[in-house]
């Protein structure tokens, strides 16, 4: 079992043998092929939680969770309110509701107004994130349409966390990636094959090697 550490500086828990606690994940179209290939090589004791913005129609239940819980063998669950982060553990903002993520390092779905005809917004969960928890924090941006996760990996990177984007070569859709990558906050470019290893060695780096 993944102990956290104490909660002493007003700050949410922090995984043991982790470098990073949390992975935020922003996705639109050809994002279920894309999920599936980060997350299918993903170990079970993969020591960071994982959040993710996938849009979706907002008036149909998804059945993304239960298809990315097959696939993978950490576990997967469309997220709900109050929901503690928890390592080995990927939460989807479900249709049409705003993930955000609380000091404490518990879950909020909100119906608050769209952004940019977004909801949910990977730009609001990465805002909500980065200030919460600055250097142990990692954002990436795959495959989509327009820009969404632009303005969040901005505050990601500007409170010291880790930027990765999907390589538009190896993206369904170049426009989120894209504009991600003109943006100027980006760590990593990488092709869809290498994400996951990269986010693998980047959490859990110095535990692979003990």
């Amino acid at each position: 079992m993944i102990k956290m550490a104490e909660n002493a500086k007003n700050h949410p828990p922090y995984f043991t043998n982790a470098a990073f606690d949390i992975v935020a994940i922003a996705a639109s179209a050809g994002g279920l092929n894309a999920l599936i290939k980060v997350l299918s090589t993903v170990p079970a004791e993969f020591t960071a939680a994982i959040a993710i913005v996938q849009h979706l129609a907002p008036q149909h239940p998804s059945l993304m969770a239960e298809i990315l819980n097959r696939r993978t063998a950490i576990t997967v669950k469309q997220a709900e309110e109050g929901d503690w982060l928890t390592p080995g553990t990927a939460y989807i903002a479900p249709p049409n509701h705003h993930l955000l993520v609380n000091r404490e390092g518990t879950l909020s779905l909100s119906q608050s107004e769209s952004v940019r005809f977004l909801r949910p917004s990977a730009d609001l969960l990465f805002e909500s994130i980065a200030p919460i928890y600055k250097n142990r924090a990692i954002a990436l941006v795959l495959t989509g349409t327009g820009s969404d996760g632009t303005i969040g990996v901005k505050a990601i990177k500007k409170m010291g966390g880790t930027v990765i984007v999907q390589d538009v070569k190896t993206a369904e859709f170049s426009g989120m990636p894209s504009a991600a990558i003109q943006a100027g906050n980006v760590d990593f470019i990488l092709p869809l094959n290498e994400i996951s290893s990269t986010l693998v060695t980047l959490v859990m780096g110095e535990l692979l090697l003990n």
